[in-house]
């Protein structure tokens, strides 16, 4: 009995610990938005934004499309995936759209120490900088996780979530249903996010495909109301409006 009760404590420390390790400093960031940009106040400007690339079969596909529609957007970047493919950053970069840390690998907030979280922004950065010869700005944490440490330690880098993400890693979303999440969650300043890579744990093969058809069907009917511009102009426009 004895026993049992000192396994039970060492348990409810553990929890309490990872709580106000994980669970709260995630829990604010997102609710409170606390040094962390979710939208802009712009009338007429959408941020699209993509994860976890790039994919060697589904972003070169995505540019095309989002060459065709003129829209420029902001890639979140999986360092060894950028490593593998330089071409498709720069033309990520040649073709003007932006540039995120999205870590080395795609690992969790909740079980990096603050070190080993600080080094996958910086792996990632360098990078980034070596193929593009620019300095990345943004950050999103894989799956929106923070820990306790996330804002000091990812310094100087700026923090980016969202104001709505679609889900458009399930396969069985399908193009359909995720154009009427886009026409839901579309506004004056949205920061939206999708995906242009599977290869992460949760998502299923071949979604991407379904990003991809999506916004070939989704961005003709929108492209008259919203400009769709990087989360680098947004900020500027945004500075640039508060200066007024």
């Amino acid at each position: 009995m004895v026993g049992l009760n000192v396994v039970l404590r060492v348990v409810l420390i553990i929890l309490c610990l990872f709580l106000l390790y994980a669970i709260l400093p995630t829990v604010m960031m997102r609710t409170f938005a606390i040094s962390v940009l979710k939208r802009v106040n712009i009338k007429g400007k959408v941020a699209l934004t993509f994860d976890d690339g790039p994919d060697s079969r589904y972003t070169p596909e995505l540019l095309d499309v989002l060459k065709t529609h003129k829209v420029q957007a902001t890639f979140f970047v999986v360092g060894e995936n950028a490593e593998q493919y330089p071409e498709i950053i720069k033309r990520m970069d040649s073709e003007g759209h932006s540039i995120g840390i999205h870590h080395y690998q795609h690992k969790n907030n909740w079980f990096l120490t603050p070190g080993g979280m600080r080094r996958q922004c910086l792996k990632t950065a360098d990078i980034i900088q070596k193929i593009t010869g620019k300095v990345p700005v943004y950050y999103r944490p894989p799956w929106g996780t923070f820990n306790l440490f996330t804002y000091w330690m990812t310094q100087p880098f700026k923090l980016v979530l969202w104001s709505a993400i679609l889900g458009d890693w399930k396969l069985d979303l399908g193009k359909e249903r995720l154009i009427e999440r886009l026409r839901a969650h579309i506004h004056d300043g949205a920061i939206i996010v999708l995906h242009d890579s599977n290869d992460t744990p949760g998502a299923d093969d071949g979604a991407a495909a379904h990003t991809v058809a999506a916004l070939k069907e989704f961005l003709p009917q929108v492209n008259d109301t919203y400009d769709f511009i990087t989360v680098d102009e947004c900020v500027r426009l945004q500075l640039k409006r508060k200066a007024q």
